[in-house]
Protein backbone atom coordinates (compact mmCIF):
# COMPACT_ATOMS: atom_id res chain seq x y z
CA UNK A 1 0.00 0.00 0.00
CA UNK A 2 1.34 3.44 -0.93
CA UNK A 3 2.56 5.58 1.95
CA UNK A 4 1.43 9.18 1.58
CA UNK A 5 3.79 11.87 2.82
CA UNK A 6 3.82 15.64 2.88
CA UNK A 7 5.56 16.59 -0.33
CA UNK A 8 7.25 19.58 1.27
CA UNK A 9 8.84 17.28 3.84
CA UNK A 10 9.89 14.70 1.27
CA UNK A 11 11.41 17.34 -1.01
CA UNK A 12 13.27 18.87 1.94
CA UNK A 13 14.69 15.48 2.92
CA UNK A 14 15.85 14.86 -0.66
CA UNK A 15 17.44 18.30 -0.89
CA UNK A 16 19.35 17.64 2.35
CA UNK A 17 20.46 14.13 1.37
CA UNK A 18 24.15 13.35 2.01
CA UNK A 19 24.07 9.54 1.62
CA UNK A 20 26.92 9.49 -0.88
CA UNK A 21 28.42 12.96 -0.32
CA UNK A 22 31.93 11.59 0.23
CA UNK A 23 31.85 10.04 -3.27
CA UNK A 24 30.59 13.11 -5.17
CA UNK A 25 33.38 15.22 -6.71
CA UNK A 26 31.21 18.36 -6.82
CA UNK A 27 29.26 17.63 -3.65
CA UNK A 28 25.54 16.90 -3.27
CA UNK A 29 22.97 18.78 -5.33
CA UNK A 30 19.93 16.54 -5.85
CA UNK A 31 17.97 17.38 -9.00
CA UNK A 32 14.43 15.98 -9.16
CA UNK A 33 10.87 17.09 -10.05
CA UNK A 34 7.49 15.57 -9.15
CA UNK A 35 3.98 16.32 -7.93
CA UNK A 36 1.02 14.22 -6.82
CA UNK A 37 -0.46 14.54 -10.32
CA UNK A 38 2.59 13.53 -12.37
CA UNK A 39 1.27 11.02 -14.91
CA UNK A 40 4.55 10.28 -16.70
CA UNK A 41 7.73 9.48 -14.76
CA UNK A 42 10.97 9.93 -16.70
CA UNK A 43 13.78 7.96 -15.08
CA UNK A 44 17.18 8.73 -16.54
CA UNK A 45 20.72 8.25 -15.30
CA UNK A 46 22.20 11.14 -13.31
CA UNK A 47 22.79 14.87 -13.80
CA UNK A 48 25.79 15.99 -15.83
CA UNK A 49 27.93 18.98 -14.96
CA UNK A 50 25.62 21.45 -16.73
CA UNK A 51 22.56 20.22 -14.83
CA UNK A 52 24.55 20.22 -11.59
CA UNK A 53 25.44 23.87 -12.21
CA UNK A 54 21.90 25.01 -13.09
CA UNK A 55 19.90 22.72 -10.80
CA UNK A 56 17.41 22.24 -13.67
CA UNK A 57 16.80 18.61 -14.70
CA UNK A 58 17.58 17.72 -18.33
CA UNK A 59 18.98 21.21 -18.94
CA UNK A 60 21.36 19.95 -21.61
CA UNK A 61 21.56 18.45 -25.11
CA UNK A 62 20.14 15.14 -23.89
CA UNK A 63 17.13 17.04 -22.56
CA UNK A 64 16.67 18.71 -25.93
CA UNK A 65 16.63 15.29 -27.59
CA UNK A 66 14.18 13.95 -25.01
CA UNK A 67 11.79 16.87 -25.47
CA UNK A 68 11.99 16.30 -29.23
CA UNK A 69 11.08 12.62 -28.72
CA UNK A 70 8.13 13.65 -26.57
CA UNK A 71 7.19 16.59 -28.81
CA UNK A 72 6.67 18.88 -25.84
CA UNK A 73 7.79 22.43 -25.12
CA UNK A 74 10.09 23.25 -22.20
CA UNK A 75 7.15 24.75 -20.29
CA UNK A 76 5.20 21.51 -20.74
CA UNK A 77 8.22 19.39 -19.84
CA UNK A 78 8.87 21.32 -16.63
CA UNK A 79 5.25 21.13 -15.49
CA UNK A 80 5.42 18.58 -12.64
CA UNK A 81 1.72 17.83 -13.04
CA UNK A 82 2.66 16.26 -16.37
CA UNK A 83 6.16 14.90 -15.85
CA UNK A 84 8.05 13.62 -12.85
CA UNK A 85 11.81 13.79 -13.52
CA UNK A 86 13.46 11.22 -11.28
CA UNK A 87 16.97 10.07 -12.24
CA UNK A 88 18.57 6.89 -10.94
CA UNK A 89 21.11 9.09 -9.19
CA UNK A 90 20.03 12.56 -8.09
CA UNK A 91 23.52 14.13 -8.06
CA UNK A 92 26.41 14.42 -10.50
CA UNK A 93 28.49 11.25 -9.97
CA UNK A 94 31.78 12.34 -11.55
CA UNK A 95 33.73 11.04 -14.50
CA UNK A 96 35.09 7.71 -15.61
CA UNK A 97 37.12 6.89 -18.74
CA UNK A 98 34.88 7.57 -21.72
CA UNK A 99 32.19 9.64 -20.01
CA UNK A 100 30.26 10.19 -16.80
CA UNK A 101 30.41 7.65 -14.00
CA UNK A 102 27.35 5.46 -13.34
CA UNK A 103 24.61 6.84 -11.09
CA UNK A 104 25.36 6.39 -7.42
CA UNK A 105 23.69 3.17 -6.18
CA UNK A 106 22.37 4.71 -2.96
CA UNK A 107 19.73 6.96 -4.54
CA UNK A 108 17.14 4.65 -6.05
CA UNK A 109 16.72 2.37 -3.01
CA UNK A 110 16.50 5.36 -0.68
CA UNK A 111 14.12 7.60 -2.61
CA UNK A 112 12.39 6.12 -5.63
CA UNK A 113 9.63 4.18 -3.93
CA UNK A 114 8.89 7.05 -1.57
CA UNK A 115 8.42 9.32 -4.60
CA UNK A 116 6.39 6.80 -6.60
CA UNK A 117 4.09 6.29 -3.62
CA UNK A 118 3.02 9.94 -3.96
CA UNK A 119 2.15 9.70 -7.67
CA UNK A 120 -0.92 8.30 -9.44
CA UNK A 121 -0.90 4.50 -9.30
CA UNK A 122 -1.28 4.28 -13.08
CA UNK A 123 1.54 6.68 -13.94
CA UNK A 124 3.65 5.52 -16.89
CA UNK A 125 7.32 4.98 -15.96
CA UNK A 126 9.66 5.70 -18.88
CA UNK A 127 13.00 3.93 -18.40
CA UNK A 128 15.73 5.90 -20.16
CA UNK A 129 18.82 3.75 -20.51
CA UNK A 130 20.27 0.57 -19.13
CA UNK A 131 20.57 1.60 -15.47
CA UNK A 132 16.85 2.37 -15.11
CA UNK A 133 15.90 -0.74 -17.09
CA UNK A 134 18.06 -3.05 -15.01
CA UNK A 135 16.66 -1.63 -11.79
CA UNK A 136 12.98 -1.71 -12.72
CA UNK A 137 12.72 -4.62 -15.16
CA UNK A 138 15.23 -6.98 -13.58
CA UNK A 139 15.04 -10.41 -15.20
CA UNK A 140 12.24 -9.21 -17.49
CA UNK A 141 14.79 -7.13 -19.41
CA UNK A 142 16.09 -8.66 -22.62
CA UNK A 143 19.69 -9.56 -23.39
CA UNK A 144 20.54 -6.10 -24.76
CA UNK A 145 19.12 -2.60 -24.45
CA UNK A 146 18.06 -2.68 -28.11
CA UNK A 147 16.12 -5.91 -27.60
CA UNK A 148 14.46 -4.49 -24.49
CA UNK A 149 13.41 -1.28 -26.25
CA UNK A 150 12.20 -3.21 -29.30
CA UNK A 151 9.93 -5.28 -27.01
CA UNK A 152 8.36 -2.17 -25.46
CA UNK A 153 4.74 -3.44 -25.84
CA UNK A 154 5.62 -6.28 -23.45
CA UNK A 155 6.17 -3.80 -20.62
CA UNK A 156 3.13 -1.57 -21.09
CA UNK A 157 1.07 -0.11 -19.50
CA UNK A 158 3.38 0.37 -16.49
CA UNK A 159 6.80 0.74 -18.14
CA UNK A 160 8.20 1.97 -21.44
CA UNK A 161 11.94 1.36 -22.07
CA UNK A 162 13.89 3.83 -24.22
CA UNK A 163 17.57 4.41 -24.94
CA UNK A 164 19.15 7.28 -23.10
CA UNK A 165 18.71 10.41 -25.29
CA UNK A 166 22.41 11.26 -25.46
CA UNK A 167 24.18 12.20 -28.69
CA UNK A 168 24.86 8.50 -29.24
CA UNK A 169 21.13 7.87 -29.63
CA UNK A 170 21.18 9.67 -33.00
CA UNK A 171 23.42 6.98 -34.45
CA UNK A 172 21.37 4.27 -32.76
CA UNK A 173 18.14 5.64 -34.26
CA UNK A 174 19.64 5.51 -37.76
CA UNK A 175 20.25 1.79 -37.31
CA UNK A 176 16.80 1.13 -35.86
CA UNK A 177 14.13 3.06 -37.81
CA UNK A 178 11.33 1.22 -35.99
CA UNK A 179 12.08 3.38 -32.93
CA UNK A 180 10.86 6.54 -34.64
CA UNK A 181 8.14 4.79 -36.64
CA UNK A 182 6.59 2.69 -33.86
CA UNK A 183 7.79 3.56 -30.37
CA UNK A 184 7.82 7.36 -30.45
CA UNK A 185 4.18 7.63 -31.60
CA UNK A 186 3.18 5.35 -28.72
CA UNK A 187 5.20 7.46 -26.29
CA UNK A 188 3.70 10.71 -27.55
CA UNK A 189 0.19 9.48 -26.87
CA UNK A 190 0.95 9.97 -23.19
CA UNK A 191 1.72 13.67 -23.71
CA UNK A 192 -1.12 14.83 -25.97
CA UNK A 193 -3.56 15.63 -23.15
CA UNK A 194 -2.23 17.60 -20.18
CA UNK A 195 -3.03 15.95 -16.85
CA UNK A 196 -3.98 18.06 -13.90
CA UNK A 197 -4.76 21.24 -15.78
CA UNK A 198 -2.29 23.97 -16.62
CA UNK A 199 -0.47 24.54 -13.37
CA UNK A 200 2.40 27.03 -13.48
CA UNK A 201 5.83 25.60 -14.25
CA UNK A 202 7.90 24.75 -11.18
CA UNK A 203 11.39 23.38 -10.88
CA UNK A 204 12.96 21.52 -8.01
Amino acid sequence: MARRERLSVLRAEIAACTLCASSLPLGPRPVVQFSRRSRVVLIGQAPGTKVHASGVPWDDASGDNLREWLQVTPSEFYDPDRFALVPMGFCYPGKKPGGDAPPRPECAPAWHQRILDQLPADALIVLLGQYAQRHYLGRAAKRTLTETVRAFPDYLPRFMPLPHPSWRSRLWMQKHPWFEAELLPALRQTTTTPCGGTAPTTRS
